[in-house]
């Protein structure tokens, strides 16, 4: 629903201690965790469908949230929404807010609903299932291939910020010329 909590540490927990003492079944805690997963951010999405924008235009600039960057945030739902709500699903602090900006930036109910059922899945039934199938080889992991795969997420997230960094001047000017011309055509 929006609120940072460690969902990976539940889900990881659940899935090594049906691993362990075989009282839970693995299925089921996958299970939870995908209708967890869609249905906490389907009420993000209703937030942020009835109060998400006007809050964001009110007290974004609180936390550097320009009304450029509201556009920019408008622009880039509208044109790659799919992929964010699915991908936002994988990084921690992103899926915090991607069902609200969903919400707020108006993308369409049925497609947010699509890509977050999947993202959901993909993201919670992996987490559930993988833990639980790694379970039994954690030494093996750890040592390392542990190490790259850490080395190699570090990198994956400094190239992602870098290359935002880089073009958010060039996609927010985007935004803005998309918004002018929107508004030129409903007046």
């Amino acid at each position: 629903m929006g609120v940072p909590v460690p969902a990976e540490a539940c889900i990881i927990t659940a899935s090594l201690y049906c691993l362990k003492t075989h009282h839970l079944a693995i299925e089921g805690v996958a299970l939870a965790a995908v209708a967890g997963a869609i249905i906490g951010d389907n009420f993000g999405y209703m937030i942020g469908r009835r109060v998400g924008l006007p809050l964001l235009r009110k007290y974004g600039p609180k936390i550097g949230l320009s009304s450029d960057r509201l556009i920019l945030g408008q622009y880039l739902f509208h044109h790659h929404g799919s992929a964010i709500v699915f991908c936002g699903r994988f990084v921690s602090v992103v899926r915090v807010f991607v069902a609200v900006l969903a919400g707020a930036c108006q993308m369409h109910w049925p497609r947010f609903m699509l890509f977050n059922a999947l993202g959901g899945t993909c993201w919670a039934g992996g987490y559930a299932i993988g833990t639980y199938l790694l379970g039994r080889k954690i030494s093996q992991v750890s040592g390392p291939t542990g190490i790259a795969m850490g080395v190699l997420a570090v990198v994956g997230v400094l190239a992602c910020g870098a290359f935002l960094k880089k073009n958010e001047q060039k996609l927010t000017a985007l935004a803005l010329q998309e918004a002018k011309q929107e508004q030129q055509e409903t007046t």
